[in-house]
């Protein structure tokens, strides 16, 4: 290769040394002399000079780093198709048929409007026509139209929100007074839970179960204790529901003894009412009395009417329905103590329970249960062999069965 020595130029420009080193086209021999490959620059064809973006072309680059640097990337499978992540949370509401909802564009007031989820999922805009919104969140539906409104505004500032709620159906079941579908204009726990009758006695509402089935085909539970906020003093939790929820009362256990069944039965989580069947003579054979819920034995006594003879109340006997077993459980009360102020034996009530009054009574119907009945269905058919055992039996309250 040929080269050209050059004497080095005190007065050349400072960028024209600069330029040359950068390129690679000389080096500084140690005389202070450039050693410059003609070859280089012969042999080199001339590169274009590079086109400077315009203005505009500028500013869509930054609004795009801005874009891009505010967005979060999306999760991609193997052929680069984006992940759309589920929604594991009760506190997000999903767009429906029957949703309400209302758009307003940034400085474009005249693109404004309200609409209504039909029955297809979609909603029909102006300008954008029909807008697929089923089973979407709320920021979600806002993307999908401020995409649409793109199309026609340059980076438009779009805000969705949720102007009227359709009603909801979930299933209420369990230890629940009135299993079932329920329709709710409030879509809320407590809503349901006092549209269904309230609890049971036997319902553990420490752990309330609400299940909701997400699109994936995946089964999203959650968990609310409603006992100990009324312990505490604090706001019970109350979970917004929506379509399809499932609310399972689960069944509290014969062996647990620090649940306050008082301070339950005597909240409106439960069932209001009671009924207490009560035999007696004095009441001629099978009454009913309906009592508030959390009631005990001595309340059953007082409100009886005509009230039980003193003289009956050496026995007395309550039989209640174990469904664990499914047989009658009969307990002797003392009745004449709880009269003279012993509180010991003055149970609380539960719904379905039955007093008998009357040693002769105790007896025929002790005798009755042991002998025929047992097991028993369920609770109805604990309550038709009473029904059933008034109705057939006649001499059961004639003469010879008084005291």
């Amino acid at each position: 290769m040929r080269l050209v020595e050059l004497q080095f130029l005190r007065s050349a420009p400072r960028g024209w040394m600069t330029s040359l080193f950068m390129a690679g086209v000389y080096s500084i021999a140690p005389a202070g002399s450039i050693w410059l490959s003609a070859r280089s620059v012969s042999a080199q064809p001339s590169a274009p000079l590079p086109t400077r973006p315009s203005p505009l072309e500028l500013i869509e680059q930054a609004r795009q780093k801005l874009r891009d640097s505010a967005t979060p990337q999306a999760p991609t499978t193997s052929n680069n198709a984006p992940i759309t992540p589920p929604v594991n949370s009760f506190g997000l509401y999903r767009l429906g048929a029957g949703d309400t909802i209302s758009v307003q564009v940034q400085r474009f007031a005249d693109l404004n409007f309200q609409a209504t989820v039909d029955q297809e999922g979609n909603i029909t805009a102006p300008l954008l026509g029909k807008v697929p919104l089923q089973g979407l969140t709320i920021a979600q539906a806002q993307e999908r139209i401020r995409q649409g409104v793109n199309r026609f505004v340059i980076d438009p500032v779009v805000f969705v929100a949720l102007t009227g709620q359709r009603p909801v159906l979930v299933t209420v079941t369990g230890e629940i007074a009135k299993p079932g579908l329920y329709t709710l204009t409030l879509p809320r726990t407590s809503a349901a839970l006092l549209l269904a009758g309230g609890a049971t006695g036997q319902a553990d509402l420490r752990s309330v179960q609400v299940k909701r089935s997400l699109s994936d085909g995946s089964m999203l539970e959650e968990k609310l204790d409603l006992v100990t906020p009324l312990q505490e003093g604090t706001p019970l939790p109350d979970l917004k529901l929506q379509d399809g929820d499932v609310i399972v009362i689960p069944k509290l256990s014969e062996q647990e003894q620090n649940y306050d069944r008082m301070l339950m039965a005597r909240s409106t989580l439960v069932k209001p009412q009671i009924n207490i069947r009560l035999l007696s003579h004095a009441s001629n054979g099978l009454g009913t009395l309906t009592l508030p819920n959390g009631s005990t034995f001595l309340d059953a006594l007082t409100a009886a009417r005509p009230g039980p003879d003193t003289a009956n109340l050496r026995r007395v006997a309550l039989i209640r329905f174990d469904p664990v077993q499914k047989k009658a459980v009969t307990r002797d009360i003392d009745a004449r103590s709880i009269l003279s102020g012993n509180m010991a034996q003055n149970i609380q009530l539960e719904d379905n329970d039955v007093i008998v009054i009357g040693r002769n009574l105790v007896g025929r119907i002790t005798y009755a249960l042991n002998t025929f009945t047992q097991p028993f269905r369920d609770v109805l058919g604990f309550l038709l062999f009473f029904r059933e055992l008034r109705n057939g039996a006649d001499s059961l309250f004639g003469p010879t069965g008084r005291e």
